[in-house]
């Protein structure tokens, strides 16, 4: 019976890690990258307000700093309102709760600004109108983030879980966050919510153990925080640390 329970975990474990070691077997994150000094430029994915007058929201992933990457991602989401000269960009910042400050940071930031080296991708957008109405949304619900003085890499509340809050309270978002999202199922103390995309509902034991089934997102099974699953939509498996893998689908996106 032990032995079974040896075997048991030791197999999980494996499936577990295989992912994040061939991210970091493949070169896909920099085990050696530092805070100090490291690239934050432009990747050149976000419209220049100065020839772009319509509102604009996009939501954005970057492969977290040094082995946190094998893992996991660092969102974001910036907003432009109609005329505006610049963007506004909601995160929140793991540092500033171990300093009693609240995580959640309002910033002029650019938009799509590499995180400490990594270039984002951008996973969700809206333009015209329809950001227009979900700007003010997003700001409110970012002040209304219950977890604004908590912060956990694993498995949350983390910037990950702000962003599937803002996803649940502006569902026009349609945010399918990406299966590197550690911390995206954290519920707190409430194992059912309807997920990100606001297109399923899942369930979710303080962000280890759930299962997620919707429209968006597909099917996915949380096992100690990171996701295995698939999205029919797509065409494309959801794995640990290596995130979305297409199949047949020419739509199916890496993110």
């Amino acid at each position: 019976m032990v032995v079974r329970i040896v075997l048991g975990t030791l197999l999980i474990l494996s499936l577990l890690l295989a992912g994040p070691g061939w991210v970091i077997a493949s070169g896909q994150v920099d085990l050696r990258a530092r805070w100090a000094g490291a690239d934050r430029s432009p990747a050149g994915l976000a419209p220049d307000p100065a020839s772009t007058p319509e509102a604009v929201v996009q939501v954005y992933a970057a492969r977290a700093l040094a082995w946190r990457g094998a893992f996991g991602v660092h969102p974001w989401v910036a907003v432009k309102e109609r005329g505006a000269e610049r963007f506004t960009v909601y995160e929140v910042i793991g540092w500033r709760v171990y300093r009693g400050s609240s995580g959640v940071v309002v910033s002029a930031r650019d938009p799509d600004g590499r995180w400490f080296g990594t270039a984002p991708t951008v996973i969700a957008e809206l333009r015209g109108a329809e950001a227009e109405a979900a700007i003010p949304k997003i700001a409110a619900a970012a002040e209304r983030y219950p977890y604004a003085d908590q912060y956990r890499v694993w498995p949350g509340p983390n910037s990950n879980t702000f962003l599937a809050w803002i996803g649940r309270e502006v569902p026009e978002l349609r945010l399918d966050l990406p299966p590197t999202a550690l911390g995206k199922d954290y519920l707190g103390a409430m194992p059912i919510a309807r997920v990100p995309s606001g297109t399923g509902w899942q369930v979710s034991l303080f962000g280890l153990f759930g299962v997620l089934v919707a429209l968006e997102e597909g099917v996915e099974v949380n096992l100690l925080g990171m996701t295995f699953g698939f999205d029919p939509l797509d065409g494309a498996l959801k794995l640990p640390g290596v995130g979305r893998v297409g199949l047949w689908s020419a739509e199916a996106k890496e993110r």
